[in-house]
């Protein structure tokens, strides 16, 4: 395995890694959108904030370690993309620090009217985001990013069928995510009703998430042939991977199973990622550059490959300890109780 393999492997491990954890801490934004009037919903959001409080910021170190990854390694990729993208890129930012201000002033204010308003901002910002974030790679897997210094079209360079169909899976997959995780809350929380609410809802969203994904695929046969040569062909094997865990998901939801649920729902996300990774192998932007072509020179690959070992050693426990104490419950300062509901206006 080269240097330039080995960089962009990590690289796509970051990716899923944001996709598995982030993509579920979106979801839970959607959710929180459509849980209802605030007498309805007040039992779904107060577990969606008991879930996603303790993490919802920590979890987008894998986009900051994904930007800096593709920089540093790739540059000629990343301004490349940059240069064209910078419009989906840059609304998903704002997204980003939207839906952060929503979360964090929602419950600091003490005005109902502004509590919902932040609300609002927290729940659509989650919808939204995940959208320009999966057109972009809607757009780089449907080669619409010209390589070096030409630009692309600001515009139509994402939004047109491979990055319109990107960004709803992105935003269904999320959903579907992050109802699963928070069927396994709802169950650590003793909560029997929160469990059957979202396992209704965690087998709605696998189920459309898989008509999405099946659609997307048939869409890439008349629109990207060669990805979907690379997704029937040599990928077929994590296309299926996908399949079975999501099917085996839903059964398990259906079934009121909620052992190893994460794992599988986090498995199916994860393989469509990977499915995608070695569909296009070996380009990093199809037809025009490969992973080798693009790679920095070797001695900035040993510098990348160097930091991301000593960063590892640091950030991995720490985000480890984190989710410990998170699944053990000892980072929550509220509860589902009715006086912690009513405190919450």
């Amino acid at each position: 395995m080269t240097l330039a393999e080995s960089a962009a492997i990590i690289l796509w491990i970051g990716i899923t890694l944001y996709a598995v954890l982030a993509g579920a801490d979106f979801g839970a934004g959607l959710w929180d959108l459509l849980a209802g009037g605030s007498r309805r919903g007040a039992r779904p959001r107060a577990l969606i904030d008991l879930a996603i409080g303790p993490v919802w910021e920590v979890n987008h170190v894998w986009l900051v370690f994904c930007l800096v990854m593709l920089w540093t390694a790739f540059p000629t990729v990343f301004s490349s993309i940059m240069l064209t993208l910078y419009v989906p890129l840059g609304l998903a930012a704002v997204g980003i620090v939207l839906r952060g201000s929503g979360f964090a002033y929602r419950h600091v204010t003490t005005r109902f009217a502004a509590r919902r308003a932040f609300g609002a901002v927290f729940a659509v910002s989650s919808l939204i985001t995940p959208f320009f974030l999966g057109a972009v790679l809607g757009a780089i897997a449907g080669g619409r990013v010209p390589l070096g210094g030409d630009s692309g079209s600001p515009i139509s360079s994402w939004l047109n069928v491979p990055g319109v169909f990107a960004g709803v899976l992105a935003v269904v997959a999320s959903a579907y995510l992050a109802a699963v995780y928070l069927v396994g809350d709802a169950h650590r929380h003793g909560d029997a009703g929160l469990v059957a609410y979202f396992r209704v809802r965690a087998a709605a969203a696998g189920a459309v998430t898989g008509l999405v994904a099946l659609s997307g695929l048939i869409v890439a046969g008349d629109d990207i042939p060669e990805l979907f040569d690379g997704l029937t062909g040599r990928a077929a094997p994590l296309v299926v991977m996908s399949a079975v865990c999501g099917l085996t998901t839903m059964v398990f939801m259906w079934r009121e199973v909620t052992r190893f649920t994460r794992v599988l729902a986090a498995a199916a996300v994860a393989s469509i990622v990977w499915a995608w990774g070695l569909a296009q192998q070996p380009w990093m932007l199809p037809d025009q550059i490969t992973v080798i072509e693009a790679a920095a020179s070797p001695p900035t690959l040993w510098a990348i490959l160097l930091a991301v070992g000593l960063a590892g050693i640091v950030i991995v426990p720490a985000l480890a300890l984190l989710w410990r104490l998170d699944q053990a419950s000892a980072l929550e300062i509220d509860d589902l109780d009715d006086e912690a509901l009513a405190n919450r206006g």
